[in-house]
């Protein structure tokens, strides 16, 4: 819910880039204030936090640009809905990590949901290809950085501390890109969204570090695919705050999603 609010505050902001820089502003300074609060993680984590770092920024900007060319109900379940695949896939194969059956149905009736609510509205043309490639990426540097981070938290020894430094290194750089590109034009750009922006950010860090406290303790596809249940939130912010179609197709997609997660609770816990 906390991953699906705080992209629509960025959504509903006419210009994008000064709502990313402002989200990535307040969760560096929160990983800040965290760094001095929280132990340090051990030596081993380091490399997983510089590569995460680097993957969750390119994140960002390829959800930046998704947002810019498309619109919310299409883009942000079509980047949420590539990650649980990509990270089941990549676990099984390269990672050892192979779900039992009934997860591993369960995460397919979730991806299936996802896929209903990404095309509810059919397959996109060729000019319309660009956004939803923007989004695909989305979905590759999601998985790519839940991979990274599922095994670098577990190496860190501090929970707090991977969270805390991994937000205060990744949360420095979308702020330089956009000083590169705006100049001191963009201090004045921030001035009207900085309630929603800061807001934003804020709550990225929460949602986040929610995920990563329970990448430490769990399966990453089962948390991967569970996480995802922002899409069926991120559809009714599309319905009811951007005035985007619901339709039936939706509202399907966002049962079969629901069943999904039931499926994995299920087998979870027996």
């Amino acid at each position: 819910m906390l991953h699906a609010v705080w992209n629509g505050l960025t959504h509903g902001l006419r210009d994008k880039l000064a709502g990313f820089t402002l989200i990535s502003l307040a969760s560096s300074a929160c990983g800040a204030v965290l760094v001095c609060l929280a132990p340090p993680p051990e030596p081993a984590a380091w490399p997983y936090i510089a590569a995460s770092a680097a993957l969750q920024v390119a994140y960002q900007l390829l959800l930046l640009r998704a947002y810019q060319l498309g619109d919310f109900g299409q883009m942000y379940p079509t980047a949420r809905g590539t990650s649980p695949v990509v990270v089941a896939l990549v676990s099984a194969t390269l990672l050892g990590h192979s779900p039992p059956a009934g997860q591993a149905l369960g995460i397919a009736v979730v991806a299936c949901g996802l896929a209903g609510l990404a095309f509810a509205d059919g397959i996109p043309g060729r000019t319309q290809l660009p956004a939803p490639a923007a989004a695909l990426g989305t979905g590759a540097m999601i998985a790519s950085y839940t991979l990274v981070d599922g095994s670098g938290v577990r190496v860190s020894g501090s929970v707090f501390g991977y969270i805390a430094w991994l937000f205060l290194c990744q949360g420095l750089v979308l702020p330089l890109v956009a000083w590169a590109r705006r100049g001191p034009a963009l201090l004045i750009a921030l001035r009207p969204f900085c309630g929603r922006g800061l807001a934003g950010g804020v709550l990225s860090l929460l949602a986040y570090g929610l995920v990563v406290r329970a990448q430490s303790r769990g399966d990453l596809s089962t948390i991967a695919a569970l996480r995802e249940t922002s899409i069926v939130f991120g559809a009714l912010i599309g319905a009811i705050v951007f005035r985007e179609r619901l339709g039936h197709r939706r509202i399907a997609a966002s049962i079969t999603v629901l069943a999904g997660i039931a499926v994995l609770q299920l087998t979870s816990a027996s």
